[in-house]
C-alpha cells in the first residue's frame, strides 16, 4: 500500500514543483532531477523491475540527456530543462518516450505562443510589482519550458505501468 501511495504521489508532486519553480524563478533545481532519478531507482528496486527493463529506462534517459545537452550547448534550451527531460525519460523508458516528447512539444508550442502574446500586452499596473511576472513579461526573456515538460509528463504518467499496477481498492477510504 505504501508503494502505491508513493507511485501515486511522488512523480506528480515533483512535476508540479518543477513547473511552479520554472514559472516563478525561471530555473529548475538540480535537486528535482536528482530526486526523480533517486525515486526511479527506489521504485524500480521495490517494484521488482527486471534488469533489462531498468537498462531500457536508463537508455531512454541517456539518449534524451545527450540530445537535450546538444540543444543546451546550442543555446536552445536551458540546462534545467535538459536535466528534467532526461529524468522524466528515465521514468518512461522507450515505451512512452515518443508520446511524452510529442505531448511536451505540443504543450510547449502552446505555452510559447501564449507567452509571446502575453509579452505583446502591457503588464497591468495591479501586478506590475510581481518580480516573476516581470521576468516572464520581458521581451527577450526565456520560456519556462519546464511547465511544458511537466504537463507532458503528467499527461502520460496515468498510462504507464507505474500507475496501472496500483490497487486503488486498497487505497479507498472505508
Amino acid at each position: 500500500m505504501l508503494l502505491d501511495i508513493v507511485r501515486l504521489t511522488f512523480f506528480p508532486a515533483l512535476m508540479a514543483f518543477a513547473a511552479a519553480s520554472d514559472l516563478f524563478t525561471m530555473t529548475i533545481s538540480n535537486r528535482i532531477s536528482l530526486a526523480l532519478v533517486a525515486g526511479f531507482a527506489l521504485l524500480a528496486g521495490c517494484s521488482g523491475m527486471s534488469l533489462h527493463d531498468v537498462g531500457t529506462h536508463l537508455g531512454a534517459g541517456a539518449i534524451v540527456l545527450g540530445c537535450a545537452f546538444t540543444l543546451f550547448a546550442m543555446g536552445w534550451v536551458g540546462g534545467g530543462d535538459a536535466k528534467l527531460a532526461s529524468a522524466i525519460a528515465l521514468w518512461f523508458g522507450f515505451t512512452w518516450l515518443v508520446d511524452y516528447l510529442v505531448y511536451a512539444a505540443l504543450v510547449g508550442g502552446v505555452l510559447t505562443f501564449a507567452i509571446v502574446q502575453f509579452r505583446r500586452l502591457p503588464l497591468p499596473a495591479a501586478v506590475s510589482e510581481q518580480l516573476w511576472l516581470q521576468r516572464l513579461h520581458e521581451a527577450k526573456g526565456g520560456i519556462p519550458y519546464g511547465i511544458a515538460l511537466a504537463i507532458g509528463a503528467l499527461m502520460i504518467y496515468p498510462e504507464t505501468e507505474w500507475m496501472k499496477v496500483i490497487d486503488f481498492t486498497h487505497l479507498a477510504m472505508k
